[in-house]
């Protein structure tokens, strides 16, 4: 399956492949092997460490999750978005990328990333209020959710890194 993020309103942002590994009570869950082709116009990069995507039923944000692999570049990374929509044949999922980010980092420390960047481009985009009021609550329960260890954010999230092990071919 294909991962389109775009930029406000539909600008190219992130596409890769994905494989779907399966749907729970949080969201759908697709794997991203170590090796698959990441891209954005302008640049791109060789995903350097398995990894599993969550993407939620109706929030606001897309969570990319590493497990413990020691070359992995941070625990956890969230964007906030818009929610997901999926195609027809849901061999597509595409969201909107609202700028802010949470990352807990392998020392554990909680931070948000591109605070100037969403408010420059509520100005220079023109996101309307009701898109920052998503964006601002997704951030804060985010921060909250992973500052206090909660799903998915607790380790819950290793077994989809287990199902994309096994998944691979011999």
């Amino acid at each position: 399956m294909r991962v389109l993020t775009r930029k406000w309103v539909d600008a190219p942002h992130w596409e890769f492949d994905a494989v779907r590994l399966g749907v729970d009570a949080l969201g759908q869950w697709v794997g991203v092997p170590r090796g698959t082709w990441l891209s954005k116009p302008g640049k791109g990069f060789t995903a350097w460490a398995d990894h599993v995507v969550l993407l939620p039923h109706d929030s606001w944000w897309v969570a990319t999750i590493y497990g413990s692999a020691p070359d992995r570049p941070v625990d956890f990374y969230v964007d906030m978005t818009t929610p997901c929509v999926w195609s027809e044949d849901e061999s597509e999922v595409r969201c909107v990328d609202l700028d802010l980010d949470v990352i807990r980092e392998t020392d554990g420390r909680v931070w948000i990333d591109d605070e100037d960047e969403f408010a420059e481009h509520q100005v220079a985009l023109g996101y309307p209020a009701d898109v920052i009021v998503g964006a601002h609550r997704s951030c804060d329960e985010v921060f909250a959710a992973m500052s206090a260890e909660q799903p998915p954010f607790d380790g819950s999230a290793h077994r989809w890194l287990e199902k994309l092990a096994q998944s691979r071919p011999v």
